[in-house]
């Protein structure tokens, strides 16, 4: 039995590899090819960037606010992925001497993410160069990483199973679908999900591997670990949130009530808690995937931790 488990994850680690072969991007031949940012449309879609809710807002101020958020999602992205190609990188190592199949399955997922990084910081310098000055992203990508990855290996891969399953998501129901983007940042994306699909793969495999070592104690500990991470997230979302509006009521050339202000405010933090924690929470495969791990107990702690989240969120 259980070496015919095994033979099912080595067989899903191998299609991995070969999807990666496959679809293998380059970051300039493919992706830019010598185009630039359309800022005469939005960048992210309403469903993520949730500007069509602000309705005391004109067509030019709701792009504009659609093109700050979209530079922070890249860089979000980009930050996201210095951990977690940390901690690929790490239990990878427990495949050294064993299955082979999974060690360059993950060392392509490693290989894949710095590119990634290299995309979002190429993205962040291409959107610079036109935005006007003031912009600034908060959270530095090494020092969260360095908090991340002190949480327990079970926690740090639950979390970025959450982070990959929410990006596909993300691209096919909302990205996708909406003809009024940028046409190159739609294309960042649809790049950016090819590869995360596989990663996604890979993210349930390692984290169902690092379950199957733990002791009941240690998982309650990781499930703490987990809800930690998560309020770690909301806190970095709202101080960016707090950046990102000042430099919208910066740039957008009109004034606000005191009143508007807070509405923007709150409809920022919406939309990032929605992108970053509630869309993801609220995926089906996430959510079976979490809820074969833990038990009910732990499933109601979680829960309990993300409901002022949610609650705050409307």
């Amino acid at each position: 039995m259980e070496n015919s488990y095994h033979t099912v994850e080595t067989a899903r680690y191998a299609k991995c590899i070969e999807v990666s072969k496959r679809i293998r991007w380059d970051l300039e031949q493919d992706v830019i090819r010598g185009r630039s940012f359309d800022f005469s449309k939005k960048f992210l879609p309403d469903g993520l960037s949730k500007v069509d809710q602000l309705t005391f807002l004109d067509a030019a101020s709701k792009r504009t606010l659609s093109q700050i958020q979209g530079r922070t999602y890249a860089n979000m992205f980009g930050l996201v992925e210095r951990f977690i190609n940390a901690k690929i990188l790490e239990v990878s190592r427990d495949h050294w001497l064993g299955d082979q199949t999974a060690l360059e399955a993950l060392v392509r997922f490693s290989d894949e993410e710095l590119k990634h990084q290299a995309l979002f910081r190429r993205i962040e310098g291409m959107i610079g160069e036109y935005m006007p000055p003031g912009y600034r992203f908060l959270p530095q990508p090494d020092d969260v990483a360095s908090v991340v990855l002190g949480k327990s290996t079970w926690a740090v891969l639950g979390l970025t199973c959450h982070i990959e399953l929410f990006t596909q998501a993300h691209y096919r129901e909302s990205i996708d679908t909406d003809a009024e983007l940028s046409e190159l940042y739609k294309d960042v994306f649809l790049y950016h999900w090819r590869e995360e699909s596989q990663h996604a793969i890979m993210d349930e495999l390692e984290w169902k591997r690092e379950d199957s070592k733990l002791t009941q104690d240690q998982r309650d500990h990781a499930v703490d670990d987990l809800i930690e991470l998560v309020a770690a997230v909301d806190g970095l979302l709202q101080m960016q949130t707090g950046a990102d509006v000042e430099y919208f009521l910066a740039i957008c050339g009109r004034e606000f009530t005191p009143r508007e202000i807070d509405s923007i405010r709150a409809n920022v933090l919406y939309a990032y808690r929605w992108q970053y924690i509630i869309s993801g929470v609220g995926e089906p495969r996430f959510a079976e995937i979490l809820g074969g791990l833990i038990t009910n107990e732990q499933g109601q702690r979680i829960g309990l931790a993300l409901q002022p989240i949610i609650s705050r969120s409307h």
